[in-house]
């Protein structure tokens, strides 16, 4: 049985990285990401690898180049000098 994939779920690209976003929108065949400072973007059922712990995991085989870039950008914004 397939995992329900959730609002707020939070998205990576590979087990034990960072988070690179959070799952918006549920749809028949494809997820709404929003990625901060970048907006929102469109990802096929295809491109999740697995749904555990409220995460979902891509292939980034299967993601397109502007997502790519995005996800390379989304924590340009955190302040390095800061924990969390």
């Amino acid at each position: 049985m397939a995992a329900t994939i959730e609002p707020g779920f939070m998205v990576f690209v590979a087990e034990g990285s960072e988070g690179i976003a959070a799952v918006r929108e549920v749809r028949n065949g494809s997820i709404v990401l929003y990625i901060e400072n970048r907006g929102e973007f469109v990802v096929p059922r295809k491109a999740v690898t697995s749904v555990h712990d409220q995460k979902v995991m891509l292939d980034p085989a299967l993601l397109d180049r502007k997502l790519l870039e995005a996800i390379g950008h989304a924590h340009d914004s955190e302040d390095p000098n800061l924990v969390g």
